[in-house]
């Protein structure tokens, strides 16, 4: 070995070089949980109730009166208001507001409810899931009927968006949605699609069923009452929009998933192993045994008797069946009790079952959570009486507008306003007496109003992260809220335009 044979170390410049750059992986940067996105927005919320002046409306029968919105001094320090802060997803679990002094929300939100009843059926849909897949009974079903559809698969995409989009335009579909999740992911797969054709399946159709609600008692009733016109007055124009929504998110919805399975490598959601083992077994599952059809056909009257116990059907002039008015603590029981049924009869014994129960409620207690702080940031609003500042200032916005530029502005003003109350029904309780009556002055029809205000809240609920249909459901697909985000960003634009022509037109035909 010589001298010559060994590198020459560099000369000392007062420079770095390449080599003294250390050339380890860099750190990817990874979008936040949806835990702590929504711990992000109730921060920000919480200080922005600070700058937001606080005010209230006068109360007639639940609604606000136009003009007697007020300043209101509020009587909480800032260490009660942070106190506010750390209690708001305990708060908004049991729907506690106005600093702990009641149900009763201050201002023109009326009646709060909190997040416990969707947090219990949640835990019962995750308990109810895991049973029915411990019996093999639901993987064997989905794989069967994989393969049946696997040459019609874009009909299927087409037809399951639609049945969504039905529930949300007739009942206004949300919670309800978040039971599906279980039975449309290995679906999905088994089809050859990702996770984000799974949930966008079930939350992109029925958010957009809502958005384009037709006799919807939750927003189209609600609003309509608040208004002082019948629930019927637009159901042309709203069924128009219905149609024509649903196929721009049905044809949206399919041509990414035709991608996809062009091209794996375009997904938003690559498949994991978990995903391939889920395929994967789909594929190699036997035929259904007697025992799993009883299971599954379980499986299927649990969820048919949920749409049908919340179905307000008298709402709907259908006078034959009777309505149940259920809500989410019936619903809680009847999954945790046909959950029992279907592991006694599937086999899994007391143990088994009860094992079943526990480990089930366990893997969904993350999207409860999730749902718990979404509701949080309301009560935060509450508290604060800054929502009716912002109706007031929403209202000054529409002064003095032409009839079209006012149809298309009602829906614009109501956007930031959905976004901090999320609830479809207390958005209408509380912006319709305000500005239902704006709409005599711009020469246009109350129904006009109503159709704009449900589809900013459709609108924006499709992807704010204070919705818990949202952010549960994301939870619940294991899909992050950036890709939701990516794959949302062109049909939230286009739905935008079609919403806006839709209430120009609608304004000009009247």
């Amino acid at each position: 070995m010589t001298l010559a044979s060994a590198p020459t170390p560099p000369k000392s410049t007062g420079e770095r070089t390449d080599s003294d750059v250390p050339h380890g992986p860099r750190r990817r940067f990874r979008f936040p949980s949806a835990f702590t996105v929504l711990i992000a927005v109730t921060v920000v919320v919480w200080a922005l109730t600070f700058v937001i002046p606080a005010g209230r409306y006068d109360m007639k029968d639940g609604s606000p009166v136009p003009g007697t919105y007020h300043p209101v001094e509020l009587a909480t320090g800032f260490w009660d208001r942070l106190k506010d802060l750390f209690l708001s997803p305990v708060n908004g679990l049991y729907g506690v507001t106005d600093a702990g002094t009641g149900l009763t929300a201050p201002g023109g939100t009326g009646s709060f409810a909190g997040a416990a009843g969707v947090f219990l059926f949640i835990l019962a849909v995750g308990s109810f899931i895991t049973v029915t897949m411990r019996t093999g009974a639901l993987t064997a079903g989905v794989a069967r009927l994989t393969r049946r559809l696997h040459d019609h698969r874009t009909l299927l995409l087409v037809v399951l968006l639609t049945v969504f989009s039905l529930g949300g335009t007739t009942y206004g579909m949300a919670e309800e949605t978040l039971g599906f999740y279980g039975l449309m992911i290995p679906l999905m797969l088994g089809l050859g699609y990702d996770r984000m054709v799974a949930a966008t399946v079930i939350m992109v159709g029925a958010g957009v069923g809502t958005l384009a609600s037709t006799i919807n008692p939750f927003a189209t009733g609600v609003a309509s009452d608040s208004a002082g016109i019948g629930t019927g007055e637009g159901i042309v124009l709203r069924l128009l929009m219905w149609v024509c929504l649903t196929a721009l998110a049905a044809v949206y919805v399919v041509r990414y998933a035709r991608r996809i399975t062009e091209d794996p490598s375009r997904s938003l959601t690559p498949l994991t192993e978990d995903d391939r083992l889920v395929k994967n077994e789909g594929d190699e599952t036997a035929e259904l045994t007697g025992r799993q059809r009883t299971v599954l056909c379980l499986f299927a009257a649990t969820f048919l008797f949920m749409i049908f116990a919340v179905v307000p059907w008298s709402d709907l002039h259908v006078t034959f069946v009777p309505t149940l008015g259920w809500y989410f603590p019936e619903l809680a029981a009847l999954f945790i009790v046909a959950a029992i049924l279907v592991g006694l009869v599937g086999g899994l014994g007391e143990t088994g079952t009860m094992q079943a129960v526990t480990a089930g409620a366990g893997d969904f207690a993350g999207a409860a959570m999730i749902v718990m702080l979404a509701r949080g940031v309301t009560v935060i609003m509450n508290n604060a009486s800054v929502t009716d500042t912002i109706l007031d200032a929403l209202q000054s916005a529409l002064s003095g507008t032409s009839s079209g530029a006012f149809a298309v502005l009602m829906f614009v003003v109501n956007l930031p306003l959905a976004f901090f109350v999320p609830s479809s029904s207390g958005h209408a309780a509380l912006a319709m007496p305000i500005l239902a009556p704006l709409a005599d002055f711009a020469g246009v029809s109350r129904a006009l109003v109503v159709t704009a205000y449900q589809s900013a809240s459709g609108w924006v609920n499709l992807i704010t992260p204070t919705s818990a249909v949202i952010m549960g459901g994301l939870a619940l697909a294991k899909v992050r809220y950036d890709q939701y985000l990516r794959f949302m960003a062109p049909l939230m634009g286009a739905l935008f335009v079609a919403i806006a022509g839709f209430l120009a037109i609608g304004a000009a035909v009247h």
